[in-house]
């Protein structure tokens, strides 16, 4: 009988495979997360916590040096906006429909423009318009004057030239990529309809370039009102941004309560501003 009955196969377990011993995926945002605390929120919650000294809020609110650079500044930046969204969609246009040799090369230089910084292009204009700048200098060789017409760099309106100067390829580089992507079918066909380029442009480009330049200005108008190196290069006298009071408040006069309070309502207002930008941006499709 034993003999009879076929052999029971062998049971084959199948092995476990081994546990993993990956950290869980909620731990790896604990190292950038802390360094951002450590670098970046803990300072600015001490920023917070000077400010709210003692009738700090009270003091700086009400006094006129904080209401005047205030006006200033988003004055200032409101001004070099609308100058950037002019001077930057004029440029575009041309960069982008009319065509030049070396328009690629003037695109790729916007690109690299970008990453100047703000004080270099001040000494330029310095270098051009300052009190012994080249169009001084000429101004004097030619008429033997003791000095030269142009002492504007060292005014409100200095500033805002070198803003616009500088901030203008901000504008310009949303703007490339929106005409970049701009079906040209629907130029040629309004112009074979006999429509004049002012018209195209007006009826055909600007509807497409505004969700850019709403991004690109949105963009400039908060670097606008953070901007620092400008103002300090160029000297301007009698103009004290919000970043110039912080730093006058702190560094000259050392009242770190109320710089820090300039520095919140800076920071409030930028946050503020960059949370319409985004919004802007994301409608826009940057």
């Amino acid at each position: 009988m034993a003999s009879a009955r076929a052999a029971a196969p062998p049971v084959v377990t199948a092995a476990r495979p081994p546990r993993s011993r990956t950290a869980p995926k909620g731990l790896w945002a604990l190292p950038p997360v802390a360094v951002l605390a450590l670098v970046f929120l803990y300072p600015l919650g001490l920023v917070v916590r000077e400010s709210l000294a003692p009738g700090a809020y009270a003091g700086v609110l009400a006094s006129a040096s904080f209401r005047d650079a205030l006006v200033t500044t988003v004055w200032l930046a409101v001004g070099a906006t609308a100058g950037c969204l002019v001077l930057g969609f004029v440029l575009a246009l041309i960069v982008a429909f009319v065509p030049f040799p070396g328009a690629k090369a003037v695109s790729r230089f916007i690109d690299v423009f970008l990453s100047f910084p703000s004080f270099l292009i001040t000494l330029a204009l310095l270098f051009v318009y300052g009190t012994v700048g080249m169009a001084n200098g000429m101004w004097t060789g030619v008429t033997g004057a003791a000095e030269g017409p142009f002492h504007f760099l060292t005014t409100p309106w200095g500033v805002l030239l070198a803003e616009i100067t500088y901030f203008t390829p901000f504008v310009m580089r949303p703007l490339l990529a929106a005409f970049s992507q701009l079906d040209t079918a629907q130029l040629e066909v309004a112009s074979s309809l006999g429509a004049r380029p002012a018209r195209i442009v007006r009826r055909v480009i600007l509807p497409e370039a505004l969700p850019a330049l709403a991004a690109g200005g949105s963009l400039v108008l908060v670097m606008c009102l953070n901007e620092f190196g400008i103002v300090l290069f160029t000297g301007a006298k009698g103009v004290t941004t919000l970043p110039m009071l912080v730093y006058s408040q702190a560094i000259l006069e050392s009242d770190y309560a109320a710089a820090c309070v300039v520095a919140v309502v800076n920071v409030a207002i930028s946050v503020g501003l960059y949370a319409v930008y985004r919004v802007v941006s994301k409608r826009a499709g940057a």
